[in-house]
């Protein structure tokens, strides 16, 4: 597999380079990366023993820095349609976690949590920070609408494709 700071110089040659989409394949690992907007790279390491997997996903951010990030990198934000469940809630969509990583609900310990059951959410409401290899990761709802339940704790580590928060569509 390759090594985050490859990784890393790959995205940056990319982003800088008129190529649109990279397939790079190796000792059964797979790393795919395609720019949208000529801004962004999305990166995925698949790893052949488990395709759909996967391992690394990112994209560098064009609005700001995030702290403490020597690439300024924001990941895709992965989210899912569910089907409304018959325990009552009237949950019916999850935001999930994009990524392996631990879970921040507000941007410093002293501070109030970006969102909580009842917050109001708009399509760019940041509703928590992911920590994947020292880089802090901005979350955005991708939806609007209501939180319905918060699924996670703060400093809780979480999955790939994990629900973080529950939400009524508006």
């Amino acid at each position: 597999m390759l090594k985050v700071q490859e990784i890393r110089e790959l995205i940056k040659l990319i982003d800088q380079s008129d190529i649109n989409e990279f397939t790079y394949e190796t000792d059964g690992t797979t790393v795919s990366m395609k720019k949208s907007n000529n801004e962004s790279t999305v990166v995925r390491e698949v790893v052949s023993e488990t395709p759909k997997q996967v391992i690394a996903e990112a994209e560098p951010a064009s609005k700001e820095p995030i702290k403490e990030a020597s690439v300024n990198e924001e990941p895709q934000v992965v989210t899912k349609e569910e089907p409304k469940k018959e325990t009552g809630s009237e949950a019916d969509y999850e935001i999930v976690s994009p990524m392996v990583g631990t879970f921040y609900s507000s941007p410093s310990p002293d501070s109030d949590p970006f969102v909580s059951k009842g917050s109001e959410l708009q399509n760019d409401t940041v509703v928590c920070i992911v920590e994947a290899m020292k880089l802090f990761n901005e979350i955005e709802a991708e939806v609007t609408g209501e939180i319905v339940e918060v699924l996670v704790e703060n400093g809780e580590l979480v999955e790939y494709g994990q629900p973080l928060f529950k939400v009524k569509k508006k």
